[in-house]
């Protein structure tokens, strides 16, 4: 459910050249191989910036709901996370009231034994934005209640949880901000999956001989210089021994 884009180069000299090429790779896959659930552009001046529509899973209290967020990556992605912060309200026991998601997934790799997170739950560099919008559905049906980023909320699941459905606060906190998304979906011209056949992406088929090619420079996270007297000096040594 991808909008596909031209994928946009950065001019700026600082921004690490690895971190562009593996945001333009994980763009351009989401494109071709979209999340369920999810939209995703990048802004037209910084590919270092996303904006992404989230759709509520059926079956769940945000079904019929369009939540959007922005994605922003640090200069040196993928060894640091991005952030993520939501645009229009969302009621969830792991969103701030500035929108901002707390997630183990998007918190830096340092081991902080008062969080109350393993070392292996938080950001690695083998994450990507894949794994991150994987991460967001699965928790909006299921919040970590335990290390909440909103108290009043999370105590308002756990009575509506633990009521099955009696007190029903929390529900009708998120069904309103549900209503109110569409208004917003309206305005960006966004048809909601509310069915599961209408949610689900069917991936298209690809020819059993078909082999996926590999960028190798995706992989390629060393330092790269942005003075072009470097290379000259590294081919000058380069040709030393052909005399």
């Amino acid at each position: 459910m991808a909008t596909r884009q031209a994928l946009p180069t950065s001019s700026v000299n600082t921004i690490s050249s690895s971190a562009v090429r593996a945001l333009q790779l994980e763009l351009r896959s989401l494109q071709n191989e979209p999340v369920e659930g999810f939209t995703v552009r990048c802004d037209d001046d910084s590919l270092f910036k996303w904006t992404v529509g989230i759709f509520g899973p059926p079956g769940t209290l945000y079904q019929g709901g369009y939540f959007k967020a922005t994605l922003k990556f640090p200069q040196n992605y993928p060894y640091a996370p991005p952030s993520m912060r939501f645009i229009n309200s969302l009621y969830h026991p792991n969103v701030y009231d500035n929108g901002e998601l707390c997630i183990s997934i998007l918190h830096p790799p340092v081991d902080d034994p008062h969080s109350g997170e393993l070392p292996s739950e938080r950001w690695n560099p083998t994450q990507n934005v894949r794994t991150i919008l994987l991460s967001v559905i699965s928790l909006l049906n299921e919040p970590n209640t335990f290390s909440p980023a909103n108290v009043d909320a999370s105590v308002m699941y756990r009575a509506y949880k633990d009521s099955n459905g009696q007190d029903d606060r929390y529900a009708k906190i998120v069904r309103e901000q549900v209503e109110k998304s569409k208004e917003l979906a309206k305005a960006d011209n966004v048809r909601v999956p509310e069915t599961v056949e209408e949610y689900v992406v069917k991936q298209k088929s690809k020819p059993e001989n078909d082999v996926m090619e590999i960028d190798e420079d995706y992989y390629d996270y060393e330092y790269e210089s942005d003075n072009e007297d470097d290379y000259d000096q590294n081919d000058d040594d380069s040709g030393q021994g052909d005399e």
